[in-house]
């Protein structure tokens, strides 16, 4: 599969303008280490290859556990993810797949125990960004990995 689109290059003003919205994310009180789980489970359930491939390799160079990575599939019945975790995770999967029906109040609720009002709505962008990035990844076929070397990946050594 060969690159589409890129971004970047065409429309350089909104790519800056969805790059300045995760570097703003990054600098919320979300927990760094959930945002790179959120970041993972929302490329694989949107089938983004490159954006999976870019997280994981971020995930692990900022010292997550690799076997929470092969967990995160299975996050509901693996004992590796907290409570607030797994909240979080659902949030992010209901926010992907969203139904005609939205967010249940019974999401919302199990959601805000966990989180305050700002980091609920910290969590929610960074649900919302990931899920942009995911569409343009998708849409103009970036190869997983092709970015390592600038972004510093390579030195997570998955390659």
């Amino acid at each position: 599969m060969s690159t589409r689109v890129n971004h970047h290059k065409v429309t350089p003003a909104l790519a800056k303008a969805l790059s300045d919205l995760s570097m703003a994310i990054g600098k919320t009180a979300l927990d760094p280490t959930l945002k790179h789980l959120i970041d993972i489970r929302v490329s694989q359930l949107n089938g983004c290859t490159f954006c999976l491939d870019m997280h994981a390799k971020e995930a692990k160079i900022a010292g997550e556990r690799e076997l929470r990575l092969y967990h995160l599939t299975a996050w509901r019945e693996s004992p590796l993810f907290s409570a607030k975790e797994k909240a979080a995770l659902a949030f992010a999967e209901a926010l992907t797949h969203i139904t005609s029906e939205g967010i249940s109040d019974e999401l919302y609720r199990s959601v805000a125990e966990h989180f305050s009002e700002v980091e609920l709505s910290e969590l929610n962008f960074a649900i919302v960004a990931i899920n942009a990035w995911n569409r343009l990844g998708i849409t103009s076929r970036m190869e997983p990995g092709a970015m390592d070397v600038a972004y510093g990946l390579n030195k997570a050594n998955l390659a």
